[in-house]
């Protein structure tokens, strides 16, 4: 009788055993060690693919994020740059992001007044270098503002400097996240700026000649001419969202800053064309509210 008691016990000891087996962890609400073609699978990460809160930034581009003319006629500005900037008044995304005595230790401005979408990959290299967990990219009004139309970065061109740019980010950190500005709609700073003597003035100095030179011509060829040139910018704006929507950690702002109807409040008082420390204070608010954003 004993013998049998304890068979039978033995008996039940397996059944209950082969019954929690099969059960596994999903009781608990685990993926556990199950059978069929769950066996070895690992648990899915719920960690987000996008942190809204990047610990380190870095920059590139061109004259905007350098605050060209933001302070001082014909010079950079740094300290009131939307990305970087320590500025009280822009409160740039970097101090956004990072606060005001981090972000004067953990962010980098590399970009470059004059720089086209050619000069990126370069200043992507340099940032590599810095191991930032977030670059920041506004290029390609230069690539537009060319002495003549003629003279504009091709498209194809462009997309293969933009890419090469972000092949060179993505070797070295692939991790890494990228913000991407749309370029902005420089028809518009021209219709806004062509109201202001001083600002006609320096444009004649070479500024953004494809669009700004002979302000005042309304004739069919400036029309022409303008027109030509906004329809190139919205190509550029194309080559940047598609290029980003490849990268899973790359987000474009949207054409938000294409379609942000810069005022004369929001240009510099010196040129007329760049933003002032308040445009480069929409323009860190842009990149914050993208950044941020935990729906996308």
């Amino acid at each position: 009788m004993r013998k049998r008691n304890r068979r039978v016990r033995a008996a039940l000891a397996v059944t209950t055993a082969a019954a929690l087996g099969l059960a596994g962890c999903d009781a608990l609400g685990g993926g556990g060690s199950g059978t069929g073609t769950t066996a070895g699978r690992a648990k899915p990460s719920s960690a987000p693919l996008w942190d809204t809160s990047p610990a380190s930034i870095a920059a590139v581009g061109d004259s905007i994020t350098r605050g060209f003319d933001a302070c001082t006629v014909l010079q950079d500005c740094p300290a009131v740059s939307w990305a970087t900037g320590d500025s009280a008044e822009v409160k740039s995304l970097a101090v956004r992001l990072l606060g005001a005595s981090r972000a004067a230790t953990h962010s980098w401005n590399f970009a470059v007044t004059g720089a086209r979408m050619a000069d990126l990959p370069d200043q992507m290299a340099q940032a590599v270098a810095h191991k930032p967990q977030l670059v920041t990219v506004m290029a390609g009004a230069n690539d537009a503002c060319r002495a003549s139309t003629a003279a504009m970065t091709p498209v194809a061109r462009f997309r293969a400097e933009f890419e090469e740019a972000m092949g060179t980010l993505r070797r070295a950190l692939p991790k890494a996240q990228v913000y991407v500005s749309s370029v902005p709609n420089l028809k518009r700073l021209w219709s806004q700026g062509r109201t202001n003597a001083l600002g006609k003035q320096i444009w004649k100095l070479g500024l953004c000649p494809s669009m700004l030179g002979d302000a005042d011509a309304l004739d069919a060829a400036a029309t022409a001419r303008r027109d030509t040139v906004q329809a190139r910018v919205e190509e550029y704006n194309k080559v940047l969202k598609e290029v980003c929507a490849k990268d899973p950690r790359c987000r474009f702002d949207g054409g938000a800053v294409y379609d942000f109807r810069f005022g004369t409040e929001q240009l510099s008082h010196w040129d007329w064309f760049h933003p002032s420390k308040d445009g480069q204070a929409r323009l860190a608010e842009i990149a914050y509210r993208r950044v941020t954003d935990k729906t996308s």
